[in-house]
């Protein structure tokens, strides 16, 4: 059995940043080590090439009647960026006070470790476990899995398992675990206004043309109500608001509105309607402005009137909302609010459905029948409360997975998410971290929940 914590630092060592071409060593180094790690448990390990980032499969076969789980991970991460306000290097991961440091330990190669430790102590104890298990190890979740879809396409049929097992979602604390049961959708996209031919002397020309930037403002603003509600026409359609028993798991979460404010640094939250921020984030759609610019970004003052400028935006989305339709809405909304005297152009990134909420167990399915995916959620709930001294929270996640849906259309199949970092664990930032007590206690909830499945499949279900 291999020391979980030395494999974590090694595979953070190779700096496999998927947005950036200049990070292909480091793509190339973290795909090759978790390829070799997985091998070396026994499983036969095939790289499929895609148009940007491999795809790593790798599976442990056994009699057809065994139940089948599917482990996703990836293996790309952010950049690191801004360096600076790194307390030790991103790619050389340190451990202090109780947390290994680094770009990854917590998104996702520490959670996506927890699992692959837990099959490796399995088969340790006994290689003819009775169990199949497929590894799905993407490179391009952190740029919106592009290259996943067509890959489903045309090998679906070795992703036909029971359910999903996956830690790439959040807790409260590393001792209050959430078990997710939704994720919110995306679309992105860029919005390029240009104006003048190049940029102009602003005391030359100035009131004689439309400057971009003005022009792009008033886009903007026009976006939202003065209450925050997002200003497309037709948004809101098919939006439920969230039941009861959402509402009674979220009151469990043990994070004051004050507490929630001093985590993120902010004075008062802003959400539609004056919803609860911590309701807001799950179960409520949103546009946001990731970044904008044009004209002079220096130092001091340049007087123009800047030939381009452009925004970055994105809508996460809930389900009952569709993201081809909410794209479509968006950018006819965009194009009949541009004004005269610059022209548009929207170039279309990532986008990816929401995920609907998969019941736990005890909660009645649609069909009325138990199924493999409901044993592993009762499985969960009983190793997460041995294990952690409480039983798991059910929280929808704003965030997304774009996989997830994609598996549950194709291949039928809903996903155990067993959430495998913290809001202090800095993900997407400066300083990011993973909890080692949280990782340790993680590896022997999930050994619990394969070897319940596996128990529950022998006994039919």
């Amino acid at each position: 059995m291999f020391d979980p914590v030395e494999a974590v630092k090694n595979y953070v060592r190779h700096p496999s940043v998927s947005t950036d071409p200049s990070f292909h060593d480091g793509m190339d180094g973290a795909r090759r080590f978790v390829s070799d790690l997985i091998g070396s448990i026994g499983f036969g390990v095939e790289t499929i090439e895609t148009s940007r980032h491999p795809i790593v499969l790798a599976h442990r076969e056994g009699r057809r009647d065994f139940p089948h789980v599917v482990i996703y991970g990836h293996y790309d991460v952010q950049p690191a960026d801004p360096l600076e306000l790194w307390t030790s290097p991103p790619f050389e991961p340190e451990v202090r006070d109780g947390c290994l440091y680094g770009r990854g330990v917590a998104d996702n190669k520490g959670p996506q470790m927890v699992h692959i430790a837990a099959i490796a102590r399995i088969l340790e104890k006994d290689p003819d476990f009775p169990l199949r298990v497929t590894f799905l190890l993407e490179g391009e979740e952190e740029i919106g899995s592009p290259s996943f879809g067509r890959f489903l396409d045309n090998h679906q049929d070795l992703l036909a398992g029971d359910f999903t097992l996956l830690s790439d979602t959040m807790s409260p604390s590393s001792d209050r675990i959430a078990i997710t049961t939704g994720l919110r959708g995306l679309v992105c996209l860029e919005v390029e206004l240009t104006g003048p031919g190049s940029d102009l002397h602003s005391g030359v020309h100035g009131g004689a043309v439309r400057n971009p930037l003005q022009a792009l403002a008033g886009i903007c603003a026009s976006l939202h109500d003065h209450d925050g509600r997002v200003n497309l026409p037709g948004f809101y359609d098919n939006v439920e608001a969230p039941g009861e028993w959402d509402r009674e798991q979220l009151r469990k979460v043990e994070l004051s509105t004050e507490d929630y404010a001093e985590l993120l640094g902010v004075r008062t939250f802003h959400t539609v309607g004056g919803v609860p921020p911590m309701e807001a984030t799950r179960f409520w759609p949103t546009l946001e402005f990731n970044g904008m610019g044009g004209g002079y970004q220096g130092e001091g003052s340049k007087t123009i009137i800047p030939s381009k400028a452009f925004v970055k935006i994105s809508c996460r989305l809930v389900p009952t909302q569709v993201p081809a339709e909410i794209e479509a809405l968006l950018v006819d909304t965009l194009k009949s609010r541009c004004p005269e005297g610059v022209e548009m152009e929207i170039k279309i990134g990532q986008a990816g459905a929401p995920y609907g909420v998969t019941p736990p167990a005890g909660v009645p399915v649609a069909s009325g029948e138990p199924s493999v995916i409901d044993e592993a959620f009762t499985c969960a709930e009983t190793a997460i409360s041995e294990v952690f001294g409480h039983a798991p929270i059910y929280l929808r996640e704003g965030g997304s997975i774009p996989i997830i849906p994609d598996l549950k259309r194709v291949c039928g199949m809903d996903s155990l998410m067993i959430g495998m970092f913290t809001p202090e664990s800095n993900l997407h930032a400066p300083n990011e971290n993973f909890h080692l007590g949280m990782f340790a206690k993680g590896i022997d909830v999930s050994e619990r929940v394969l070897r319940g499945v596996s128990a529950r499949g022998a006994r039919g279900f």
